[in-house]
């Protein structure tokens, strides 16, 4: 895999601004993170990169499994 050298981010560049990371992620449609100057991690946009193909259900599963993860806590207040 060739890597596209403006596509990359170290881990600690990635652990504290992630935001950006994903936000390059969107636009280029996949990050390399670095630590220890050797490639570690991908982080893909799934909508955009072919690397994991998902159907649209498990593209619903997985937004949703986020969503109800994040907000665990307003969702159980909600419940009462």
């Amino acid at each position: 895999m060739n890597i596209d050298t403006s596509a990359i981010v170290t881990a600690t560049e990635a652990n504290q601004n992630f935001s950006k990371v994903s936000k390059m992620a969107e636009k280029k449609g996949h990050v390399v993170v670095f630590k220890n100057n050797r490639p570690k991690l991908f982080v893909i946009d799934l909508d955009t990169e072919p690397q994991i193909e998902m159907t649209e259900d498990e593209k619903i599963n997985f937004v949703a499994a986020r969503i109800l993860r994040e907000h665990k806590a307003a969702f159980e207040e909600l419940a009462k």
